[in-house]
């Protein structure tokens, strides 16, 4: 575990999504799975195509969609219980009192973006996991992972790019080196909200459309 982390350390905040203590020891990625409850063939999946960009389709024969879902679960508690908040502490930390005028319009955007997230979370929650469980364990419902699949429309993703334009082109600061720090916290947050989606888009929907098929 340690060797992946050594060969990118972007991995470790999707370590914390499956909920791997600290203190990897000498333990491989197996080990540590097992001992932490962590289907191996799902979390292996996941980190090869955040690294690679690609999909190990015979893998994915051997993956459960709930497995997936618990990962995806995770993640939305990461976001809204810490990643968001912390990106508007940063802010708020950043922000130049000769910015008066456009302080408030940059943290009514962010909280803005926030329920849209809490809103796009919350019907994943709610409809889309539901349903996924219902399905993998043979219950019947009238949903259908198309009408997830419509109104996945990267809109959360696209939103942050905004709020970047806005700092970048518009904000002149006496405290440059914390606005940088917030802005790259932001950067951040994007490639990894983009990286969420594409786990729904490739991986997660996938296999549920082929449970569906039969």
């Amino acid at each position: 575990m340690v060797d992946l982390i050594d060969y990118d350390y972007n991995v470790l905040t999707v370590l914390s999504r499956f909920s791997l203590p600290l203190g990897f020891g000498n333990k491989t990625i197996g080990e540590l799975c097992r001992e932490s409850g962590i289907d191996t063939n799902a979390f292996l999946l996941i980190i090869n195509f955040l690294l690679s960009g690609d999909i190990d389709k015979s893998a994915m024969a051997s993956v459960s969609p709930e497995d997936i879902v618990c990962f995806l679960h995770n993640s939305h508690e990461y976001y809204l219980s810490y990643k968001l908040p912390h990106i508007r502490t940063n802010l708020l930390g950043a922000f130049d009192d000769s910015c008066g005028s456009i302080n408030p319009i940059i943290i009514g955007f962010f909280d803005d973006y926030t329920s849209l997230v809490r809103k796009h979370f919350a019907y994943e929650e709610e409809v889309v996991f539901p349903y996924v469980k219902a399905l993998c364990h043979g219950q019947p419902t009238d949903y259908s992972i198309d009408v997830f699949v419509r109104s996945h429309d990267g809109e959360i993703e696209d939103k942050l790019g905004e709020l970047k334009n806005i700092i970048l082109r518009y904000y002149a600061t006496s405290k440059p080196f914390r606005m940088y720090d917030a802005l790259a916290d932001i950067y951040n947050c994007e490639e990894d909200l983009m990286s969420h989606a594409q786990i729904e888009n490739h991986i997660l929907i996938p296999l549920i459309t082929r449970i569906e098929k039969f």
